[in-house]
């Protein structure tokens, strides 16, 4: 019998830290927010933080994108960093970054370890072990103290004032992406009430900036800024003729904002920490090329990204080719959909930030103007969304760029995503409760309809029907969509519908989930 790792030991350990009460359930003792402190004495990392010097990033959507950036600038300067961002996609390693890279098996393990066998020996039933986010949050502090990193990006998981990663009391430079309505149920129904959550990693007298927010949201950060005597200044857009004719890493015309927040934060952290050499302050005619290389060179998987299907046995290449983007607000949903609806008009040459990797195969430019296209949306997203909201939104931007769906697609995520490790694998066919994904179906078949949901549409069921596949696992298509009972069949008919009518290519939107770009990516990259 193979001898599990200590890696896979630590995977499935952290698989018992999973709870069903949410992180912001004020009466549970194992969420409360100034428990942190007692595990930082316990792993006696308080002196260690004090030194840190730390970007903290909160806001509803771009945060991961502006921390991607400033990672990317800072170690372009020159600098050791570590990273600290959520969710993980694929491996779990994906949230502890150091110079840019996934943290080892055996670095995660040997620190995973240390953190978890101390905090077992010292916490009891009134002070119980950390809830989830909340280790990962230490054992980042941990591995980043260990590396010994000369910055360290830190991103706020939810809201910012009760969120782990705010235990850090004197960061160098604080960051608030754009704000929106996103785990309403958690941080509030209004954006004065979000806006007051977000602002609560501001510390005083620490330098904060933020990009053009809604009016409601921008005067409860300025106030505040004002209570806390926090200077705070608005990063405008980055401006592309900075770029010197280049692109920055990642896709869609939205990342120049959050660009322009990760320049903003950067500056002010080189000044802050006395490395004025590396850059005039004031000079705003040209950026650095260090910061150049940055902004051109970050990745970030599942956001923006074009993955062709390499695993297609046809004649010609990129027939069938996949837009990942793990938007799953209205807001970001919209953003996605404008990007999806430019992208695919402008794949004749492969993006920037796709040549270092390959992943973009190109047809012959007199083959492809041959090819008819026809545009797929492959979907899924939590069950606390609104779908009409989500779905409406991607209907009508696509729309309005005269990009139509052919057919919706509804799949469950494939993962258990609440589990870690060797044992994390996806239930059978026959185990899958699809009851959300029919609910997602009939929202699209309705709005496909032109009727209001809840109205006197009349239901879709009447022109659906069930279809076996070779397998014999049922779907369920209707008249625009169909439902799987896994991604892998639903990729099997996009394969197979490509080999069926290979006089067209097949360009398909995968978004509404993070955990299903995730699983899209274990699945067609492996």
């Amino acid at each position: 019998m193979e001898e599990v790792s200590s890696y896979e030991k630590a995977l499935d350990v952290l698989s018992s830290f999973i709870t069903l009460r949410s992180p912001a359930d004020k009466g549970s003792k194992c969420s409360r927010f100034e428990f942190v402190f007692d595990y930082i004495k316990i792993l006696d990392l308080e002196e260690p933080i004090s030194k840190m010097k730390i970007i903290h990033v909160a806001g509803t959507k771009g945060k991961g994108s502006t921390c991607t950036f400033v990672e990317s600038i800072l170690r372009n300067c020159g600098f050791r960093t570590g990273l600290f961002t959520s969710p993980h996609l694929i491996d779990v390693r994906e949230r502890f970054r150091i110079d840019g890279v996934d943290i080892c098996e055996e670095k995660f393990s040997e620190h995973f370890w240390w953190c978890y066998d101390i905090l077992k020996e010292n916490t009891n039933e009134d002070l119980p072990m950390p809830f989830l986010f909340c280790f990962f949050t230490l054992l980042a502090l941990k591995i980043f103290t260990a590396e010994q990193v000369d910055v360290v990006i830190l991103e706020v998981g939810i809201g910012g004032r009760l969120d782990s990663t705010n235990l850090v009391q004197a960061p160098i430079v604080c960051g608030i992406c754009s704000l929106g309505y996103d785990h309403v149920e958690i941080l509030g129904h209004t954006l004065r009430q979000i806006a007051g959550e977000k602002a609560g990693i501001f510390k005083h007298g620490v330098p904060a900036f933020t990009v053009s927010q809604p009016d409601e949201a921008m005067s409860v950060l300025q106030e505040k800024a004002s209570q806390l005597g926090v200077h705070l200044e608005v990063a405008p857009p980055l401006d592309a003729n900075l770029l010197n004719g280049l692109k920055l890493g990642l896709e869609g015309e939205h990342q120049y904002q959050n660009a322009g927040l990760a320049v903003a934060l950067c500056y002010t952290w080189l000044h802050r920490t006395g490395h004025l050499e590396i850059t005039n302050l004031e000079q705003t005619s040209s950026l650095p090329e260090s910061f150049i290389k940055g902004l051109r060179t970050a990745n970030l998987q599942g956001r923006a990204q074009i993955v062709p299907d390499q695993h297609i046995d046809i004649g010609s290449p990129g027939d069938l080719v996949f837009y990942l983007d793990g938007a799953h607000t209205s807001e970001s949903m919209e953003i996605c959909a404008r990007w999806f609806s430019i992208a695919i008009k402008e794949d004749s040459q492969p993006q920037d930030n796709f040549r270092a990797s390959h992943e973009l195969v190109q047809m012959p430019p007199d083959e492809r103007s041959r090819k008819n296209s026809i545009q797929i949306l492959l979907f899924n997203c939590m069950s606390v969304r609104d779908p009409q909201l989500l779905l409406l939104r991607v209907i009508k931007t696509c729309a309005s760029h005269g990009v139509h769906f052919k057919k919706a697609l509804f799949v469950p995520n494939m993962t258990a995503f609440f589990k870690f490790g060797s044992h994390a694998l996806p239930p059978t066919d026959s185990q899958v409760d699809l009851s959300w994904q029919f609910t997602l179906q009939r929202e699209w078949e309705s709005l496909m309809q032109g009727n209001k949901v809840g109205g006197d549409a009349k239901s879709p069921d009447g022109i659906c029907e069930e279809v076996k596949d070779d397998s014999e696992l049922s779907t369920k298509s209707c008249e625009n969509s169909m439902v799987f009972s896994s991604l892998p069949l639903a990729i099997k008919w996009l394969r197979d519908s490509v080999k069926q009518n290979q006089s067209i290519r097949f360009q398909v939107l995968v978004t509404g989930s993070l955990h299903l770009m995730g699983d899209m990516l274990k699945f067609v990259k492996k």
